[in-house]
């Protein structure tokens, strides 16, 4: 594969964190490994990313016997300046749309 074909397929529009976001969406919701082999990140990444999540108040999280139960918070504007007239909810709709 040549370099502008490397380059071309080594990024994606949406960072690792919309990529947990979307996976988090899921129904039933996946595990964090599941998550990661999802995103293409470790285990470890996938948990950075939750707690952040959870400190910006996006996210709770809620022990179901030995699981994990994420619930977001739709409501909540987007947080870069170019996008933050938009939720979290919205966000999710359209990428989840068919």
């Amino acid at each position: 594969m040549d370099s502008i074909n490397k380059t071309a397929v080594s990024w994606t529009f949406f960072s690792n964190n919309a990529h947990v976001l979307v996976c988090l969406t899921q129904a039933p919701q996946p595990t964090t490994r599941e998550i990661a082999i999802r995103v293409g990140i470790t285990e470890r990444a996938v948990q950075r990313i939750v707690s952040r999540l959870v400190a910006a108040r996006v996210l709770n999280i809620k022990k179901e016997g030995r699981r994990n139960l994420y619930e977001l918070d739709l409501h909540r504007r987007l947080r870069h300046p170019l996008e933050s007239h938009k939720t979290i909810g919205e966000f999710l709709r359209l990428i989840n749309s068919e």
